[in-house]
């Protein structure tokens, strides 16, 4: 793995055109042009904002100032080792019961065969979740991890929530959050994902995933993985019961983590998919909510470098756009995602590098890939002669 730099380009001097910002905004905007943070009130008025294009001014400026006119993807392989679990979210349409006709549980060599497959066409990170088991075992797990491990140095394992890390942690280690994150890493995990964190508002939780981890728990799951050096991404469900004031509450808890750790390499918000949950009647987030949310995000995270348009939620086409909203990441080339999915998402579950870097320079923005901790690596050169293609058979996922 050849890294560019361990650090990427900064932008300092790049200035805010404050005549295409409305009056009512413009005080945000010089605080944003001057790299000042924004309050709790200041972000609650840009989600109630109807001016798009000004959201999208302040949150590109930004994204300029930290991250250049560069926009990253990341070659990996998604894999849900079993969507067996303990818990019923009333969002989530992929958990099932033992019994269930869409339960599934991979085996290990099933899973190491197919992480084997990917790393032929350059995969650099394979992002491993599932649901909470009852039965598997510790020793499932940790040779899970060490066979992963052993089939390349270099492979970034991303794996588990911070609710799986509990779960591990209580149920199956039966040792602290501290012990079971250090055992792990022993064995080969390289990364946390940041998923689970949904909406961390009390009454939200417990009317849409009551029995999972209190929005303090998520916290002190990465709080302790940082603290050990290690690092992980975090995520915000969306455009389901939640009110605006609601995220703006989740924004600032993770600033304020971040403020403490400096744990986190992005931020990766996604729209709720409805359609096949108990909570079909809610209607699913516009393109303009989904733009409005990425931007407002990008701008109150001052203290986050990064910003990833999860494609599998929005589509690619509304992604690429999002390049001109604060996104600075494409999220990677995927394979096989199965949560969206299952909750009804129509987007493919893979694209080519070929497709995401047309996507990328066809936005105006440099395309390069990066590598799990978003530090930019040298392209493949058969990156830079592939055609552009919506999706493939093979991908380097």
């Amino acid at each position: 793995m050849c890294i560019m730099s361990s650090k990427n380009p900064q932008r300092a001097n790049v200035s805010m055109n404050l005549s295409l910002i409305p009056i009512d905004l413009q005080p945000i905007a010089e605080k944003v042009d001057n790299r000042q943070r924004i309050s709790d009130a200041e972000a609650l008025q840009l989600y109630h904002s109807n001016d798009l294009n000004a959201l999208g001014v302040m949150a590109s400026t930004l994204r300029e100032q930290k991250n250049g006119n560069v926009a990253t993807y990341i070659l990996n392989r998604y894999i849900n080792y079993s969507n067996v679990c303990i818990l019923s979210c009333q969002f989530c349409a992929f958990a099932a019961k033992k019994r269930d006709a869409h339960a599934f549980e991979r085996s290990i060599d099933d899973i190491v065969a197919a992480v084997q497959e990917s790393l032929a066409v350059g995969i650099t990170e394979v992002h491993m979740v599932g649901g909470l088991h009852p039965t598997l075992k510790k020793d499932w797990y940790l040779t899970l991890l060490q066979r992963l491990h052993a089939l390349d140095l270099n492979l970034i394992i991303k794996a588990f929530t911070a609710i799986e890390i509990r779960h591990l942690a209580q149920r199956i280690f039966k040792l602290s959050i501290a012990d079971t994150l250090a055992v792990l890493r022993d064995a080969g995990l390289g990364a946390l994902t940041g998923g689970g964190a949904e909406i961390f508002d009390a009454e939200v939780r417990d009317e849409l995933c009551r029995g999972k981890e209190s929005a303090e728990e998520w916290l002190e799951v990465h709080r302790t993985w940082h603290q050990m050096g290690g690092r992980s991404t975090c995520t915000m469900l969306y455009g389901h019961i939640e009110t605006l004031e609601q995220r703006v509450d989740h924004l600032r808890q993770l600033r304020e983590l971040q403020d403490e750790t400096r744990g986190f390499t992005g931020f990766v918000p996604f729209a709720f998919e409805p359609q096949t949950t108990v909570l079909a009647h809610v209607k699913h987030a516009s393109a303009v909510e989904q733009l409005r949310n990425l931007a407002v995000s990008r701008i109150y995270l001052d203290n986050f470098d990064h910003l990833t348009a999860y494609w599998v939620s929005m589509g690619l086409p509304l992604a690429q756009v999002s390049l001109s909203y604060g996104v600075d990441d494409l999220h990677g080339t995927i394979i096989e995602e199965r949560i969206f999915h299952m909750a009804g998402a129509k987007t493919p579950q893979e694209l080519t590098v070929a497709t995401l870097e047309h996507a990328i320079r066809e936005a105006g923005r440099e395309p390069i890939q990066r590598d799990s901790y978003y530090r930019h690596l040298r392209r493949h050169p058969a990156v830079e002669s592939a055609p552009p293609a919506v999706e493939s058979e093979l991908v380097c996922a």
